[in-house]
């Protein structure tokens, strides 16, 4: 382990373990399932005669599913309701999210060293509730969560705090006591915005993103096994003398 490696896994370490409850967000954080949703964009706005926007995930990062569905509406001219197009995307999701989108490695894993130690757990998702049920317990991992909280319940999406606020206050914990794992800045500035000690995680959609989502979280990594592999050390020392 480098030195940089080293100070970051020590100071995560020691941080997690103060910490009364960690807060994921799902999709590119828990799953593996960004890619879906650009192919949902694509074929979705071609029904329509639409070509998909290259910064188009730029620009809806972060917003709730109901935000989403009057971004596109407005934007693109959608003659349809925002039911009809909120309920067309989970037509289109449902199948993919049962079968297709895996766990991103170490999940499992660091749910199971979470659960040890009695740290709550909750999500804090900017997806619809009925696909997020799907993939949890496609997965089995629903078992583990506390407080599973969708954007559309808050005020505000992702950059606002609401969604972390409202976890945090279900869970019955203080800011301060929680940890937020997110993939892309939009989630982290909501977490930062809340409070809230955040841990950017590296996912192959926000690759271009990484410098950005390195400098706005409190620390990052590559995937759960890397962190898990940091408890580890930290714990019984790098043996390096």
């Amino acid at each position: 382990m480098d030195k940089k490696s080293e100070d970051s896994g020590q100071g995560i370490r020691e941080e997690l373990l103060h910490k009364r409850a960690v807060i994921f967000d799902l999709d590119g954080t828990l799953v593996d399932s960004m890619w879906m949703w650009k192919a949902i964009d694509i074929e979705y706005l071609g029904r329509y005669g639409h070509e998909c926007p290259p910064l188009l995930q730029k620009e809806i990062e972060g917003m709730s599913f109901s935000e989403t569905a009057v971004y596109f509406k407005e934007t693109f001219a959608i003659p349809d309701s925002i039911e009809k197009i909120k309920q067309a995307w989970t037509e289109m999701s449902i199948e993919k999210y049962r079968s297709q989108v895996p766990l991103k490695a170490g999940v499992r894993q660091f749910l199971e060293f979470l659960k040890e130690k009695g740290i709550f757990m909750g999500i804090a998702t900017s997806n619809g509730r009925e696909m997020v049920d799907v993939v949890l317990k496609s997965l089995g991992i629903t078992s583990f969560f506390q407080v599973i909280a969708t954007a559309c319940e808050v005020a505000a999406g992702k950059p606002a705090p609401d969604i972390y606020l409202n976890v945090a206050q279900r869970l019955g914990v203080r800011p301060e006591q929680c940890m937020v794992f997110e993939d892309v800045p939009a989630g982290i500035l909501a977490g930062k915005a809340a409070k809230m000690t955040v841990c950017a995680v590296e996912d192959d959609f926000s690759a271009g993103m990484q410098s950005e989502k390195k400098q706005l979280a409190d620390y990052y990594i590559e995937d759960y096994f890397q962190l898990l592999d940091w408890m580890e050390r930290t714990d019984k020392g790098d043996g390096n003398g």
